[in-house]
């Protein structure tokens, strides 16, 4: 049957949609054979077709619809691949783990890493001269403001419109959450959540 294994792929991809599965490089292999195979009839009977008989119209149409859905086939797995590997950009970070590297193809790989460089250097060019990062943040905050602990005595915080405030254990604030992040994650404050 034609174009059977360009629908494993598509198969292999629908029953882990979240999952990254290891990259099927034979599967894709023998769908290039087929298609090969299919382009060269095509040629052949396409000559005949041409010199006047009619009899191998029908089947040059059918190995025609065959390449253009084993072309679909690749095209749909390839561009769910690269959409997975996007997606774990912004949930794992600018290293993969290695379960989920082992999965990806060197071409995979590459892309990846030409999709860092550049998400690198769109954040350096946004926000202040630090750049702004984009992937702390997956979904936008409830609030500007919010209400930290002080974990340890930290002393005077000046905030950015010239207010001091006196950071000391167990002590807490309502700040506004841009100017107080960076003390979250040096463990000077804590988010409390309500």
């Amino acid at each position: 049957m034609f174009a059977e294994n360009a629908l494993e792929l598509i198969r292999e991809m629908k029953r882990s949609p979240d999952v990254l599965p290891p990259y099927n490089e034979d599967r894709i292999r023998k769908v290039l054979e087929e298609m090969k195979i299919l382009f060269q009839d095509n040629q052949a009977d396409v000559a005949a077709t041409v010199s006047g008989e009619r009899s191998r119209y029908a089947a040059v149409q059918l190995r025609h619809t065959a390449l253009e859905r084993n072309k679909r086939c690749l095209l749909a797995y390839c561009y769910n691949r690269l959409r997975i590997i996007t997606e774990m950009r912004w949930e794992f970070g600018s290293i993969l783990p290695a379960d989920i590297k082992n999965n990806l193809s060197e071409s995979e790989l590459e892309s990846f890493r030409q999709y860092n460089r550049i998400l690198a250097r769109y954040m350096q060019s946004i926000g202040d001269d630090k750049g702004l990062d984009l992937t702390q943040y997956r979904k936008p905050p409830k609030s500007l403001n919010i209400q930290v602990k002080c974990v340890t005595d930290y002393g005077e915080f000046e905030m950015n419109d010239g207010t001091v405030i006196t950071l000391k254990k167990n002590t807490q604030h309502f700040l506004p959450r841009s100017q107080c992040e960076h003390l979250i994650l040096q463990g000077i404050l804590e988010h409390i959540t309500s």
